[in-house]
Protein backbone atom coordinates (compact mmCIF):
# COMPACT_ATOMS: atom_id res chain seq x y z
CA UNK A 1 0.00 0.00 0.00
CA UNK A 2 1.18 3.64 -1.26
CA UNK A 3 0.41 6.37 1.31
CA UNK A 4 -0.19 9.84 -0.69
CA UNK A 5 2.74 11.29 0.98
CA UNK A 6 6.53 10.67 1.63
CA UNK A 7 8.14 10.80 5.03
CA UNK A 8 10.13 13.53 3.49
CA UNK A 9 7.49 16.01 2.74
CA UNK A 10 5.41 15.24 6.28
CA UNK A 11 8.38 16.83 8.32
CA UNK A 12 8.40 20.46 8.60
CA UNK A 13 12.34 20.94 7.34
CA UNK A 14 13.33 21.81 10.78
CA UNK A 15 12.46 18.36 12.08
CA UNK A 16 14.28 16.53 9.35
CA UNK A 17 17.24 18.31 10.82
CA UNK A 18 16.33 17.31 14.62
CA UNK A 19 15.68 13.29 13.06
CA UNK A 20 19.28 14.02 11.13
CA UNK A 21 20.66 15.14 14.29
CA UNK A 22 19.69 11.90 16.34
CA UNK A 23 20.13 9.47 13.46
CA UNK A 24 24.25 10.53 13.43
CA UNK A 25 24.28 10.60 17.19
CA UNK A 26 24.56 14.45 18.05
CA UNK A 27 22.70 13.64 21.35
CA UNK A 28 25.47 14.95 24.32
CA UNK A 29 27.69 17.91 24.56
CA UNK A 30 30.58 15.23 23.83
CA UNK A 31 28.49 14.17 20.09
CA UNK A 32 28.08 18.03 19.40
CA UNK A 33 28.87 19.37 15.90
CA UNK A 34 29.27 22.49 14.17
CA UNK A 35 27.71 24.26 11.33
CA UNK A 36 29.92 22.65 9.21
CA UNK A 37 29.78 19.46 10.25
CA UNK A 38 26.17 19.53 10.03
CA UNK A 39 26.42 20.71 6.07
CA UNK A 40 28.78 17.79 5.14
CA UNK A 41 26.03 15.37 7.10
CA UNK A 42 22.75 17.10 5.63
CA UNK A 43 24.13 19.35 2.54
CA UNK A 44 21.85 21.50 3.35
CA UNK A 45 23.25 25.39 3.37
CA UNK A 46 24.83 26.94 5.93
CA UNK A 47 22.14 29.55 6.13
CA UNK A 48 19.25 27.00 6.31
CA UNK A 49 20.72 25.02 8.64
CA UNK A 50 21.85 27.99 11.31
CA UNK A 51 18.39 29.45 10.46
CA UNK A 52 16.78 25.80 11.62
CA UNK A 53 19.35 25.46 14.57
CA UNK A 54 17.72 28.59 15.70
CA UNK A 55 13.98 27.66 15.43
CA UNK A 56 14.88 24.05 17.46
CA UNK A 57 16.95 26.22 19.86
CA UNK A 58 13.65 28.33 20.34
CA UNK A 59 11.67 25.06 20.82
CA UNK A 60 14.03 23.77 23.14
CA UNK A 61 14.72 20.71 21.20
CA UNK A 62 18.39 21.46 20.40
CA UNK A 63 21.39 23.09 22.50
CA UNK A 64 24.22 25.19 21.65
CA UNK A 65 27.49 24.17 23.08
CA UNK A 66 30.44 26.12 22.96
CA UNK A 67 33.82 24.51 23.11
CA UNK A 68 37.10 26.52 22.86
CA UNK A 69 35.31 29.30 21.06
CA UNK A 70 33.42 27.30 18.14
CA UNK A 71 30.18 26.78 18.32
CA UNK A 72 28.49 23.23 18.12
CA UNK A 73 24.94 21.82 18.47
CA UNK A 74 23.12 18.66 20.31
CA UNK A 75 19.80 17.68 20.55
CA UNK A 76 18.74 17.95 24.09
CA UNK A 77 16.41 15.38 25.99
CA UNK A 78 13.46 17.32 24.99
CA UNK A 79 14.42 17.10 21.49
CA UNK A 80 15.54 13.35 21.80
CA UNK A 81 11.79 12.61 22.89
CA UNK A 82 10.54 14.63 19.77
CA UNK A 83 12.55 12.28 17.55
CA UNK A 84 11.53 9.23 19.29
CA UNK A 85 7.48 10.25 18.55
CA UNK A 86 8.38 11.19 15.41
CA UNK A 87 8.92 7.42 14.81
CA UNK A 88 5.84 5.92 16.53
Amino acid sequence: MKLGFSYREALPEEFRLLSMLHNIGAVTAERSLTVDEITKWTDLDASVVRSQLQKLRESGYVQLFEAGGVEKYHLTTTGITKVLTLYS
